[in-house]
């Protein structure tokens, strides 16, 4: 019975870990990849194998880390996979019924899209999950020094990408017309 008793409260740790944690780790993954669908699926697998090792990553310490890593992990690897389908596709136009995005989040998903992998994992976790630099360092395996550059050219081409849309259509529109 004794065991039985700890097996519950280990499931129950889990529920309340995934509970807590979940939606903003779809975000995050979802922020890294611009596919809402491949991060929720991932994130879900990422759960999944957590949960097969629960013990071991409580007793190590924080499991979010590990699952955060699995899942970004996941999503990339179907993000390479799927990346000429999805070329594809946007060639061909998206399908009729599909509802369109707004212009903001497009504008950030594309300027997200142009950094290199390691530098949107490095906004991903440092702005969306507010992890400090030196987290950021231990989980990508990279020095605080490497973080902080990859945080540094990446917002310089989202500052860049990103900047105020009507002034950039001014200009243009002042081009079109001297």
């Amino acid at each position: 019975m004794n065991g039985r008793r700890t097996m519950l409260t280990g499931a129950e740790d889990f529920d309340a870990f995934y509970t807590a944690t979940a939606k903003r780790l779809v975000a995050a993954v979802y922020a890294t990849t611009g596919d809402l669908a491949e991060a929720e699926d991932a994130v879900q697998e990422a759960y999944v194998r957590a949960w097969q090792r629960w013990d071991r990553l409580v007793r190590e310490g924080d499991p979010l880390p590990w699952v955060r890593t699995v899942a970004i992990r996941l999503a990339i690897s179907t993000w390479r996979r799927t990346r000429n389908r999805v070329r594809a596709h946007f060639r061909h136009g998206p399908p009729s019924d599909v509802p369109g995005l707004s212009a903001d989040r497009v504008a950030l998903l594309d300027a997200l899209g142009e950094l290199s992998a390691e530098q949107r994992r490095a906004v991903v976790l440092h702005h969306l999950l507010d992890l400090p630099v030196e987290e950021v360092a231990r989980e990508t395996g990279v020095s605080n020094g490497a973080v902080r550059t990859r945080l540094h050219r990446a917002r310089k081409v989202l500052g860049e990408r990103l900047a105020d849309p009507l002034a950039t259509a001014g200009h243009v529109r002042g081009a079109s017309h001297g």
